[in-house]
């Protein structure tokens, strides 16, 4: 049976900070077979992980920061000092095996690699049932080549997870495994298991008629012309204000309520495409790839609707299990940011579903998973809830 529990501290001190929520976190249980740990950026994560493994020994760990909190069964954990927290799986018919790499060049040759390198820590030689990766969202777009390089080796293996993040969108996010840490790279978990892992990945945003094509785009995620028009000015439009006042960060704000989406071709699913910045030749920063000749949505949520969607959602995972055994959430950073100071509210909504089941949620600036066997795909703003069969 799968047991699970959680661990969290906003102890002063990195290293005691590590000890004290690893304790926490391992008291009871007996197959260690993954901690899943997320920490503040205002942490030494060295020495958190350093304070982790003191207590739990060689368990494989896998991890980045979360930008601003996280949120537990005992509520949100946040300090303006730090904080860090870990969900521990126990299992003794589950096997994981964990690996992380740095980015040199080729993002989808490291994808490879980190694949290579989690078979061999699994000591076997297919692919495993399902997979988790935490990634590094910079601007170069990796993390669906990540996904592309991972796949080249185990194929279309269902996906979850998230991207590390820090509190100021400045790139001072980690990721990290039991044995490296860095700021650009991917760390994935494969798990062989003959038990249901569900995820539900979406936006829970709303469709509008606001819909045109791509005509134009730049590096793959800037997205210049949509129907032949210039796409800040389009968007615009759409959503009824002026271009001027969504130029640079200005947009990024403006369109957590309004973003862009992409729809799978059998219309299971909507990838969320958050517009980061406006720039002066009327394009927009996307933060993550689109396509030229597809589609573009206006989605639409309101600030009550992206706090009860993670209530809903969670259900939604709850529903598909028999009887779960530990919750893997991760919310976006953006998403929070729009909430504001009703993230309380969150937490009531996850807490009440999620009932006596150990959780723990963390914040990113990138989503990951699947829906109903569509490929597995990379978003923003979106939910990437998981839960975890007994």
């Amino acid at each position: 049976m799968l047991k699970s529990k959680v661990g969290y501290s906003t102890h002063t001190d990195s290293k005691q900070a590590g000890i004290e929520l690893a304790k926490m976190a391992v008291e009871g249980l007996e197959y260690k077979k993954l901690g899943l740990l997320f920490t503040s950026v205002r942490y030494d994560q060295k020495k958190v992980i350093e304070g982790v493994k003191e207590v739990v020994g060689d368990m494989p760990l896998i991890g980045c920061t979360s930008s601003g909190g996280i949120i537990v069964p005992d509520g949100i954990i946040a300090s303006d000092h730090g904080f860090a927290g870990m969900l521990v799986l126990d299992d003794p018919d589950l096997k994981v095996g964990v690996a992380a790499r740095q980015t040199a060049g080729d993002p989808r040759k490291t994808g490879r690699e980190v694949a290579l390198s989690a078979l061999k820590a699994a000591g076997l030689d297919y692919a495993p049932t399902y997979y988790c990766m935490l990634a590094s969202p910079i601007d170069k777009y990796e993390e669906e080549y990540y996904v592309k390089g991972i796949q080249d080796v185990i194929g279309d293996v269902p996906l979850f997870g998230g991207s590390a993040a820090d509190n100021t969108i400045v790139g001072d996010w980690k990721i990290f495994d039991h044995t490296t840490m860095f700021n650009d790279g991917v760390a994935v978990a494969f798990f062989y298991t003959d038990k249901l892992i569900e995820t539900t990945f979406t936006g829970a945003y709303e469709e509008t008629n606001n819909v045109g094509i791509v005509t134009k785009v730049e590096d793959e995620h800037k997205l210049v012309e949509i129907d032949g028009e210039p796409a800040l000015k389009k968007y615009a439009e759409w959503i009824g204000a002026k271009p001027e006042e969504l130029m640079n960060a200005n947009l990024l704000v403006a369109s957590i309520t309004r973003p862009l989406g992409v729809k799978e071709p059998l219309g299971d699913l909507i990838a969320i495409r958050h517009p980061m910045s406006g720039n002066k030749d009327y394009s927009m920063t996307l933060g993550n790839i689109v396509a030229k000749n597809t589609a573009v949505i206006q989605m639409k949520a309101s600030i009550d609707d992206l706090i009860t969607s993670a209530g809903k959602v969670l259900g939604e995972v709850a529903n598909r299990l028999e009887k779960p055994g530990a919750y893997f959430l991760v919310h976006c950073g953006g998403r929070k940011v729009g909430i504001g100071d009703r993230m309380e509210e969150v937490y009531q909504e996850v807490k009440r579903e999620a009932k006596d089941v150990p959780f723990i949620m963390t914040f990113t600036f990138g989503e990951y998973g699947y829906k109903d066997h569509t490929r597995n795909t990379c978003g923003g703003l979106m939910l990437s809830f998981t839960g975890f069969e007994q």
